[in-house]
Order: structure tokens, then C-alpha cells, then sequence
């Protein structure tokens, strides 16, 4: 089973939030997560908030972060 640290659409319409969550990679987008780590807004305020304990956890266990949450994490 390949996992896959990615980003999932929440809010309303027009909205752009996001949660972080861990989910298998043949798994639709907004599909069930494996485990949530966190949230994050684009935008001027740019808000975020990541578990980086559960994060690394994740990465240490084989899991591949994608191209935006590795930006959003470093």
C-alpha cells in the first residue's frame, strides 16, 4: 500500500481551505484520510497548523509528501 501526504478541500464554495491529511495514493482526493495532520488557508493571511510529530512519524514510515505540502512544511 503506497501513502501519500497530500492536501483535501474544505469550507464552502470559494473558499480555499485545506486539510493535510494521509491517505493511500489510489484513494480519491476528498476519499477517506488515513489519519489527519493538520490544516492550512491560502490566501494573504496564509494560516497554518501541522503536527509535525504525526508528520514525521508518517515520512519515517515510507510516506510521500506531495510538492505543496513539502512547501508548506519547510
Amino acid at each position: 500500500m503506497a501513502v501519500v501526504i497530500r492536501s483535501t478541500r474544505t469550507g464552502k464554495k470559494g473558499e480555499r481551505k485545506f486539510r493535510i491529511v494521509v491517505s493511500e495514493k489510489r484513494s480519491r482526493r476528498d476519499g477517506e484520510p488515513i489519519e489527519t495532520l493538520g490544516w492550512y488557508e491560502k490566501g494573504p493571511k496564509g494560516a497554518k497548523e501541522i503536527n509535525k510529530e504525526r508528520y514525521q512519524y508518517w515520512i519515517s514510515q515510507g510516506a510521500q509528501a506531495s510538492d505543496t505540502i513539502l512547501e508548506l512544511v519547510s
